[in-house]
């Protein structure tokens, strides 16, 4: 549970404190989410819902991984890539992918975390696996749509230039366009919410302790 704990940390401090990741971040996060893998296939810890939430963070780092690894192997080896600009926009959304699932399962790690806190039995039927693993699942399938609109947005952008201006096209790129400029805002100010919500919860919590 301590390892769990420092891998908490690490990713609050890469997702929630650090205002853009950096080489440092990202490799010791891609290192704390292998080794937290390994750690939840052991026997030794229980299967709990914050155990789930935990799971389904260090699997998110998939997407980075593929990310980097791409990258590395257009570096090395030189690769020619036909089309640039989709490849350049899909491996960035899926790192604003891995963001926006990384920054939601902690949020609702840090929930759980108040609820044991203030509300033990209250809470106890709402936190149980099952309910952690559709909440993980949501979370996947609201980000990963997200990612697909953004990257059908950065298509159509870069083929805009080539298209005739009455094609039907045009429609659906003024509609993607302008469903994507929202939900980047929408992202933003909740990015900045939720860093207001789990500072707020962990200050809650630590006086909570103290005072104990």
């Amino acid at each position: 549970m301590k390892d769990l704990r420092r891998y908490l940390v690490l990713k609050y401090i890469q997702y929630l404190v650090l205002s853009s990741s950096n080489a440092v971040s990202t490799f010791l996060g891609l290192l704390g989410s292998l080794y937290t893998i390994i750690i939840l296939q052991s026997a030794k810890v229980s299967s709990k819902s914050t155990a789930v939430l935990i799971s389904s963070l260090a699997k998110a780092d998939v997407l980075v991984s593929v990310s980097v690894a791409s990258e590395m192997v257009v570096w090395t080896f030189d690769v020619r890539i036909s089309s640039t600009a989709f490849t350049t926009a899909l491996l960035q959304n899926l790192l604003t992918a891995n963001s926006h699932i990384s920054c939601l399962l902690l949020s609702c790690v840090a929930f759980e975390a108040y609820l044991i806190t203030f509300f033990p039995t209250e809470s106890r039927h709402f936190r149980t696996v099952k309910n952690a693993r559709l909440t993980s699942r949501i979370i996947w399938i609201l980000v990963i749509a997200e990612c697909v609109l953004f990257q059908t947005d950065d298509l159509l952008k870069a083929s805009s230039t080539s298209a005739p201006t009455r094609s039907p096209c045009v429609l659906l790129f003024h509609f993607s366009s302008t469903a994507a400029a929202l939900l980047r805002s929408l992202s933003y100010f909740l990015g900045i919410l939720l860093r207001i919500v789990n500072v707020y919860i962990y200050y809650k919590i630590f006086f909570s302790i103290s005072n104990r």
